[in-house]
């Protein structure tokens, strides 16, 4: 029996590519049972986007807003879980273009005690103007404009072949992942520690890691498009890097700021 499934999108301040984003996950050969726009504190404009596409769509969309007070991932996406109604959580980031057969890929992979880390397939900057232009949503391995092409292979009869454990933390990619809502509760989900850009993901893998799960790339199946976009700012890598230094020195499994206080809240 496959997972039912919470989709959470991530997004501040990019209407344009958040809407590509929902287009694709509303154009899955399997649908999520639900979509839940994260947002870390986006002018109106973006509510009035999620509202349109809600009032449309057979699939509930739900917009998760928190003020802008900086950059604060991991508050959103904690408050996004706690309001996930399913058992399987599957969150990509705002600008990742969802390949048509995404959801079945992340549901068909899932095992217990496993979450999945998916590939990405990068968009050069004038495909992603112009794929912004015209709402453009399919992409495949020949398309013009995108780098780590071999990443745009969907060959799921060969992907149990070539997809694996793996326990390089410093791989992890916060932009394309699923996990089981139960474990999520166990490590107390995102650590709300992290202010900025930087590590978040990395350290919430360690803990996972600490907690006996294990992490399963998925390769030729289960990924996205990312857009492109400038490098987000650096400067709190240093404070962020020594809060992973003691999640893994403590050999941590659960945060203390994190999930648990927005479950408390519902």
């Amino acid at each position: 029996m496959k997972p039912t499934v919470s989709l959470v999108i991530t997004t501040y301040n990019r209407k344009d590519a958040l809407e590509l984003v929902l287009l694709s996950a509303l154009q899955q050969s399997i649908p999520p049972n639900e979509i839940i726009v994260a947002d870390d504190g986006s002018r109106e404009d973006t509510g009035e986007l999620v509202r349109q596409y809600a009032k449309n769509s057979s699939v509930p969309i739900i917009h998760c807003w928190q003020e802008d007070t900086g950059f604060r991932l991991a508050a959103v996406r904690n408050l996004a879980i706690a309001k996930a109604q399913y058992e399987y959580i599957i969150m990509v980031d705002g600008d990742m273009i969802l390949h048509q057969h995404f959801i079945k890929s992340h549901r068909r992979h899932a095992a217990p005690n496993r979450f999945l880390q998916g590939s990405r397939v990068l968009m050069q900057s004038q495909l992603t103007e112009e794929s912004l232009k015209i709402k453009r949503t399919k992409f495949n391995f020949f398309s013009k404009g995108i780098t780590s092409r071999l990443n745009s292979l969907y060959l799921p009869w060969l992907s149990w072949l070539v997809s694996r454990k793996v326990d390089d933390i410093m791989r992890t990619r916060g932009c394309n992942q699923s996990f089981w809502a139960s474990d999520l509760k166990e490590v107390n989900g995102f650590n709300e520690d992290f202010v900025g850009w930087g590590r978040e993901d990395t350290e919430f893998m360690v803990r996972m890691l600490n907690s006996g799960k294990h992490c399963y790339k998925m390769k030729l199946e289960g990924f996205g498009f990312h857009l492109y976009h400038p490098e987000s700012s650096k400067a709190m890598l240093p404070a962020n890097q020594k809060i992973l230094d003691d999640a893994i020195t403590n050999r941590t499994r659960k945060c203390m700021n994190g999930l648990d206080k927005h479950l408390a809240s519902k």
